[in-house]
């Protein structure tokens, strides 16, 4: 029951993350939001390793993932922030996590995961919310709102590579801690580098985007993230993802109640279409009877 509500509450916060991330636009680029975000929960995460005597820095044969990790992470965390800020939180929170259903699709030809009927039922409904997605931005939106949902899309992507290589390398076996170290420390570097082609980095200085900004990097980097390892150290991976589905919810639900981002008819069918398929793809085999 507490790792329930554990849950529920992570999952709530992922999807308050989104809207936070479109506040702070308002006061600095999206880029420049990931570098600080990155730097600033990557710090806190230092900060932890030290406090708990988490040892990061032996030779285990993980740098080259790592770094590949990192690489991965960072490109799409960019288009995850730069994507959000041409659509709506409703549209980039449903394709963002879509990224499930690409890790099946890569695993069933690179890890051998072979896909059943099952979860080939949960991967057509999710394709089916991804066309409802684009054809209400589509209808509703502009060229740059298409610009949006493809990064949005990529995001999405590129979350389910770093899966697919994390779990053909040896940082399947690492700590979790050294693992987001990784990432964070990707998209830092990433997010430098391509800090020149974007615009000035604070575009208003003012409370609330700052705050958000603050938020993504305590809270959600800093805090939720490692209670989420700890509850994997704790409980099975398998029913903590059955709770995958809650996040894109309640992102829509963020995007309407807190900055009126009123969804329409499609939106809500494809966020039922891929809470459904997440539902199918993660619901625990059926046990078979024992003679």
């Amino acid at each position: 029951m507490a790792a329930a509500a554990i849950m529920v509450g992570l999952t709530f916060s992922w999807g308050l993350n989104y809207v936070a991330a479109k506040i702070s636009y308002a006061g600095y680029d999206p880029v420049f939001v990931s570098i600080a975000r990155s730097l600033i929960g990557g710090a806190c995460v230092l900060g932890w390793c030290r406090l708990r005597g988490i040892k990061l820095f032996e030779a285990d044969g993980t740098l080259g993932a790592g770094i590949a990790v990192g690489v991965l992470f960072g490109v799409e965390f960019l288009c995850l922030y730069i994507g959000l800020e041409y659509t709506t939180v409703a549209r980039n929170t449903l394709l963002v996590n879509t990224m499930p259903f690409w890790v099946l699709i890569g695993g069933h030809f690179l890890l051998g995961e072979h896909i059943n009927a099952r979860k080939f039922g949960g991967l057509v409904l999710a394709f089916c919310g991804l066309v409802a997605v684009f054809s209400d931005g589509i209808v509703a939106g502009t060229d740059t709102t298409l610009l949006g949902d493809l990064l949005s899309l990529g995001s999405g992507v590129l979350w389910a590579a770093t899966s697919i290589v994390i779990k053909r390398s040896k940082l399947v076996a690492t700590s979790a801690e050294k693992l987001l170290l990784y990432q964070l420390a990707g998209a830092a570097i990433v997010g430098v580098l391509v800090m020149p082609l974007a615009g000035p980095p604070v575009r208003a200085i003012a409370a609330l985007p700052t705050l958000a900004l603050l938020f993504q990097s305590f809270y959600i980097v800093a805090f939720t993230y490692v209670l989420w390892f700890w509850l994997l150290r704790r409980y099975p991976a398998s029913g903590l993802s059955s709770f995958a589905f809650l996040s894109p919810v309640f992102g829509v639900l963020c995007g309407a109640v807190v900055l009126g981002e009123a969804p329409t008819t499609r939106i809500f069918l494809a966020l039922a279409l891929i809470a459904a398929g997440l539902i199918v793809v993660n619901r625990p085999a059926r046990r078979q009877p024992t003679v």
